[in-house]
């Protein structure tokens, strides 16, 4: 069963009752996470800020903090992360939240998770390239396409006085 964009309900649920076997994470270029990954964190993150309009915000996820260590021989089973997830639930509360993970050898980026999927025993989890967004883009004069499409909004557009940032 494929899931898109996953909440962490969904993930629990698919480690409740699918039983996979293993687990395998997917970067944005296709290259998958060594299999002797830890989670080496399961938290709430909220981000409170004003968006380049003038309105208050507020978004919240899950994140799982990704760490590839030396011990080449680990190998983290479903089991294993349904009782660190298990463990993490006074801190998530029960908000349906996002998933993301945390990952990075040099730079640390969290990625949020486009798909989940048990398939032949595996929970494979997908990772889109974050992105930032314009989430004014009717101050600034942008289509809704602009406002999320790096590099594709007019240069003109947010110059001094014009309502954007």
């Amino acid at each position: 069963m494929k899931t898109t964009n996953p909440l962490i309900s969904d993930l629990i649920g698919a480690l409740q009752s699918q039983g996979p076997e293993s687990l395998r994470v997917i970067l944005p270029d296709g290259k998958a996470v060594p299999s002797h990954f830890h989670v080496t964190e399961v938290g709430r993150v909220r981000k409170d800020f004003i968006d380049c309009g003038g309105t208050v915000r507020q978004t919240a996820h899950c994140q799982l903090q990704l760490l590839v260590a030396t011990d080449f021989e680990h190998r983290l089973d479903p089991g294993k992360l349904l009782k660190i997830i298990q463990t993490s639930q006074p801190v998530l509360g029960d908000a349906p939240l996002p998933l993301t993970m945390e990952y990075g050898q040099k730079t640390a980026v969290t990625y949020p998770v486009s798909e989940m999927e048990v398939a032949d025993g595996v929970l494979k989890f997908t990772l889109e390239t974050p992105m930032t967004a314009c989430l004014a883009a009717d101050s600034c004069g942008l289509s809704y396409e602009e406002a999320r499409m790096p590099g594709s909004a007019p240069t003109d557009l947010c110059q001094p006085g014009s309502g954007c940032c």
